[in-house]
């Protein structure tokens, strides 16, 4: 019997020798020298333009998301590109791979964990008593609450205050960014400890007013950190500190098993 096969469908672009179209739009006509990147990003995934609002919400969560120094995926990127120079995009993907629980994708984490306590489209929810819940059972699994606390960013990460200012700006402060502070105020009081909420927490929250899928959450980190580590290979090229890191550590990490000690 032969296989019954499925359409094979795309709705968002499609090409012809003088044509290309991008979710119903000349990209030569309609969208070159007409939108933004960030606006570009937002057309293909939720398949429309954005409204004004929904413009400057997202391109700040784009921004902020760019750039934070001489991160771990900055480092495999410059580490990546010092072994393969003629490889940029290797080095990209290099810094890309370690986007995960802990740096960046825990936007991802933080919109999950949201929309699981507060799912679209809920009203009249007593945010206080889910706040309270939600840190409990973390606490009583023994993890990690996504989107709060930072290493380096103490009492307070300033890029947090400055998104949900222009999210309240824009009229996405609504019930996840409330909830996200509620969690933040209980976590603080149950473990006596400072743990404000950092880019990515403020960014799950927002993600989840924006009506985005958790699980595209972390592509927008993907793509804007992208930018990033590009700039820093082309500095890498110029002013090169990889080589230099690696024979520090090298000379640091087995310093014990010399003679002497050096």
């Amino acid at each position: 019997m032969a296989r019954k096969t499925k359409p094979i469908r795309s709705d968002i672009a499609w090409s012809t020798p003088d044509h290309i179209e991008v979710r119903g739009r000349s990209l030569p006509d309609e969208l070159l020298g007409k939108i933004s990147l960030g606006d570009m990003a937002w057309l293909l995934i939720v398949g429309r333009n954005p409204t004004p609002q929904e413009s400057v919400m997202f391109n700040a969560i784009a921004v902020t998301l760019v750039e934070h120094g001489i991160t771990p995926s900055a480092l495999a990127a410059r580490l990546t590109y010092a072994g393969a120079p003629e490889s940029i995009q290797a080095a990209v993907a290099a810094g890309l791979c370690g986007l995960g629980s802990v740096f960046v994708g825990s936007t991802e984490g933080t919109a999950k964990m949201l929309y699981e306590a507060l799912p679209p489209g809920t009203k009249g929810a007593d945010l206080p008593k889910i706040a309270r819940e939600l840190v409990a059972g973390y606490r009583e699994r023994g993890q990690i609450v996504p989107g709060l606390g930072h290493p380096l960013h103490k009492p307070i990460d300033p890029r947090a205050p400055r998104l949900f200012a222009i999210a309240e700006e824009n009229g996405f402060a609504g019930a996840y960014v409330q909830l996200e502070r509620l969690i933040c105020a209980e976590a603080e009081r149950a473990s006596g400890k400072m743990l404000p909420i950092n880019a990515t927490g403020a960014i799950g929250a927002i993600c989840c007013e924006l009506g985005l899928p958790w699980k595209i959450v972390r592509g927008v980190g993907v793509f804007a950190r992208a930018i990033g580590l590009v700039g820093h290979i082309l500095e890498e090229g110029k002013s090169p500190m990889a080589v230099e890191i690696w024979q520090r550590v090298e000379e640091e990490a087995s310093a014990h098993l010399r003679p002497n000690g050096g």
